[in-house]
């Protein structure tokens, strides 16, 4: 378990939110899951929300991202309990290649999210959000026929744990909502509604897609970070995020590059109400 200066002897939990891409290095165009893992397990976190994560699809190599991952955030030392959450089954992006995820598959190539922690995972929760009309343009790497791809929206997907830490039991979401404000905003309504049943305190993780302080405001829970994470080159705008329900002091917050993300990854380090 990480410390940080908050108190004499607190001790205190590192969490982090990463948009990972998938693994694709946006400077290079490669694809890399060690790479990754690597870039995440350097953070030294005890609770890790990924999204945009691919679970055996051809496009970064057939690859468990999130399997990956945790074994590098372990090393050498206990394996880490994680859970991949489907949003969608193929390739999202061309809606020929995709469709909705009714349940999280063993076998089928899929997108979504993911949670990770070393710590004892009394319960898994998932919530299927549908998705809006909108489309976004997607830059398409060099070499391809077109230079942007018209992408719709996915159906999104919020995966809950309920944890035993040191500090005691907690719930923690990860979450990456629509492009589309509207939805967006529809969707994390939603989501609070949901979370009620919830141990508390509660932390949700991810990339909300709405930015500053308008997620904080929605639902009522504490934003923990201020700081622009999009785009990572050169932030502007707090479209990744870290808010608590719940008896929740953070002792130091910031924002840092993971590998070839093209958002910063919020990292936090917290105490919990005793």
């Amino acid at each position: 378990m990480t410390q940080a200066s908050y108190g004499a002897g607190d001790p205190t939990l590192r969490v982090a939110t990463v948009n990972t891409a998938a693994g694709v290095d946006r400077r290079t165009w490669e694809v890399s899951a060690e790479a990754l893992g690597e870039a995440v397990a350097g953070l030294g976190v005890d609770v890790l929300a990924i999204q945009e994560v691919d679970y055996l699809l051809p496009r970064t190599g057939a690859v468990d991202q999130a399997a990956v991952v945790a074994d590098a955030c372990a090393g050498t030392g206990p394996p880490w309990r994680h859970r991949f959450a489907a949003a969608v089954h193929g390739t999202p992006g061309d809606p020929r290649t995709f469709h909705s995820a009714a349940f999280t598959s063993r076998d089928e190539p899929s997108y979504g999210v993911a949670l990770l922690t070393r710590w004892e995972v009394t319960e898994w929760r998932e919530l299927r959000l549908p998705p809006g009309r909108a489309r976004l343009p997607v830059p398409l790497p060099p070499g391809s026929s077109r230079r942007v791809l018209w992408a719709p929206d996915e159906q999104r997907i919020a995966l809950a744990g309920v944890l035993t830490t040191p500090m005691g039991r907690m719930s923690v979401i990860c979450t990456h909502l629509s492009f589309s404000p509207p939805r967006a905003v529809q969707q994390l309504r939603r989501l609070v509604v949901w979370s009620a049943a919830l141990p508390r305190p509660l932390l949700l993780l991810g990339d909300l897609n709405l930015p500053g302080g308008i997620p904080g405001r929605l639902t009522g829970w504490r934003p923990l970070v201020r700081a622009a994470t999009y785009p990572a080159s050169r932030p502007r705008l707090q479209l990744d995020h870290a808010l608590a329900d719940g008896d929740v002091r953070v002792a130091s917050a910031r924002v840092v590059r993971i590998a070839g993300s093209d958002h910063r990854a919020p990292v936090l380090d917290l105490l919990l109400g005793r």
